[in-house]
């Protein structure tokens, strides 16, 4: 089973402040086997960055993860590969539900960008398309999910 995920989550959770452990208490926490189930198994995600002149950028992106990375496509000239390249800095929502049943995994970290050639051979099978023609490498550091009881399966 994939653990390490699960790991930088319990350390997230040990250095986060009072409010945000009161906003995603222990019980409603995704086990490791639930944040790598539903990571897996769902295709796409807000991705956050920073513009050089600090302000946010934001857009919807497919990922593929493998361990505590997440593999972006993305265009070489895009916005999000530029600002990845000045503030090498992604945080990445994964959420589906609303209100009383939903599910939403945060997670935070460095990132760097390559050329076609830097993602593995199985993930960029993945996405043949032409539009690819670079990669965002998320390495996770930080980790926060919830979900409303009933939504997932049991740990």
């Amino acid at each position: 089973m994939d653990s390490a995920l699960a790991e930088l989550q319990e350390q997230t959770f040990a250095g986060a402040t009072a409010a945000t452990r009161a906003s995603f208490p222990p019980e409603r926490r995704l086990s490791a086997r639930q944040l790598a189930d539903y990571l897996d198994r769902r295709a796409f995600a807000v991705v956050s960055t920073t513009r050089p002149d600090g302000r946010p950028h934001s857009t919807l992106t497919s990922y593929v993860r493998r361990g505590h990375r997440f593999w972006l496509p993305t265009g070489a000239g895009t916005v999000r590969e530029h600002n990845v390249r000045t503030r090498p800095w992604l945080s990445l929502v994964v959420t589906e539900g609303d209100r009383e049943s939903h599910v939403v995994v945060l997670v935070e970290g460095p990132a760097t960008v390559g050329g076609r050639e830097a993602a593995p051979s199985d993930v960029a099978a993945a996405f043949p398309h032409e539009w690819v023609s670079a990669w965002l490498c998320l390495d996770a550091r930080r980790v926060l999910s919830y979900a409303a009881e009933g939504v997932l399966d049991p740990p």
